[in-house]
């Protein structure tokens, strides 16, 4: 993988609060995201084909049959599809209760909230008196109470319906009737580089709301690794050269038809780095906000194991391993209840596959997991225990507990 040294998360923080930790992260194959290059789509006009266009010259001055209109799409100018998108646009300002020290040194809350953040979100669905929207989570993670910016001004207390760290994404629900249209989703599949892309949200804060930056698609099928709240995890992305600055989280990346292809998440932020921003595709995101409005998080295959990598424990616990095994995963704890339990495995065992793929480290271990097993599914679980290769089958159980 080539290095990235400056990845960042993307909502626009509170000068005086750091809430969101920084991270780094590695971009793979032309890279895998709290920031995921070719030459701006400029805005244009456009001539109508006519042949009989003709510029004639009458009394000092020039007259034309030329027919100028603006640039458009099949279902209309960009800026009508613009409008209509922006509609759907919200803010999202993260309320966290306001710490302090007490005269021992100790933290502790003053019972005011502040801001400790800002990003933004989608209104996705919309009903007579509830509207629904996606942001990312690392926008509203640690929040006491969550306020949304409306289309109109308006601002509105919003209840979190469900998030995944792991993935980035959060569902909020507002109530009463809410001015605002929901956005129809398109399909990212179906997304090339050099299609014309836009993105729209608050960079810098809700004084910019509804800001619109346009661009192409510079690569598709990117996968960067980022550190979240949950661990690491590489990120399926969408590469965009259309501008993404702090506060553009969570906002929308929409084609040239008004449909919502992606939501805005990451960018490089790198000194003299230019145009790298990523947004998570839309076909991802609406798997994961189905599983959130029903759940109210993702479950997923669980096996019941804490983790270290093989690299990071003392010596002492590699001597009595063959030369030959160098990378591994060794378990730090083990659920009493789960089916890691069940089937055998104790702490101190150094995992080193899982079905068919090789265990490196702890990272693969989740990635494996979480993208080629099911709940329900026997596995079989290769390991060294005081030196010894063992095989074990384990049936994956979910994370509902």
């Amino acid at each position: 993988m080539d290095q990235v040294n400056d990845v960042s998360r993307i909502e626009k923080k509170n000068p005086k609060r750091r809430w969101f930790k920084g991270m780094a992260m590695t971009v793979a194959g032309g890279v895998m995201g709290s920031m995921l290059t070719l030459g701006a789509v400029n805005y244009i006009p456009q001539f109508q084909d006519n042949p009989s266009a003709s510029v004639q010259e009458q009394a000092g001055k020039q007259e034309s049959n030329l027919d100028v209109q603006p640039v458009s799409t099949e279902n209309g100018s960009i800026a009508d599809i613009v409008e209509n998108a922006s509609k759907a646009i919200v803010g999202i300002v993260n309320m966290q209760n306001e710490q302090a020290n007490n005269p021992f040194g100790q933290s502790m809350s003053t019972g005011q909230e502040v801001e400790s953040g800002t990003g933004s979100g989608v209104i996705f669905k919309k009903t007579k008196n509830e509207a629904y929207i996606v942001t990312n989570n690392h926008v509203i993670e640690g929040a006491a109470n969550i306020e949304v910016s409306l289309h109109n001004g308006e601002k509105v207390k919003a209840e979190l319906v469900g998030t995944d760290s792991l993935t980035d994404i959060a569902v909020l629900k507002v109530s009463g009737e809410i001015d605002g249209e929901a956005l129809p989703f398109g399909d990212s599949s179906k997304l090339r580089a050099g299609d014309q892309v836009m993105a729209i949200g608050n960079p810098l804060g809700l004084d910019l709301s509804r800001t619109v930056t346009q661009g192409i698609v510079s690569a598709v099928d990117r996968s960067i690794e980022v550190s979240t709240s949950a661990g690491e995890w590489d990120l399926d992305v969408i590469q965009t050269d259309a501008a993404i600055n702090p506060g553009n989280s969570g906002g929308a990346l929409i084609n040239a038809n008004g449909d919502l292809v992606g939501i805005n998440s990451l960018k490089i932020a790198n000194s003299g780095v230019e145009g790298l921003g990523f947004a998570i595709p839309i076909n991802e995101v609406q798997t994961i906000i189905d599983q959130l409005l029903e759940n109210g998080k993702i479950i997923r295959p669980y096996l019941g194991v804490g983790l270290m990598d093989l690299q990071e424990v003392p010596q002492f616990y590699k001597q009595q391993l063959p030369e030959s095994v160098t990378n591994g995963a060794i378990i730090s704890q083990v659920d009493e209840s789960s089916s890691a339990a069940k089937a055998g495995l104790q702490p101190e065992d150094i995992l080193v596959s899982i079905g068919d793929k090789e265990i490196t480290g702890a990272n693969d271990l989740r990635k494996y997991l979480y993208k080629d097993f099911s709940i329900g599914d026997k596995v079989e679980v290769g390991f060294y225990r005081d030196g010894e290769m063992k095989k074990i089958e384990v049936t994956l159980a979910g994370n509902e507990g």
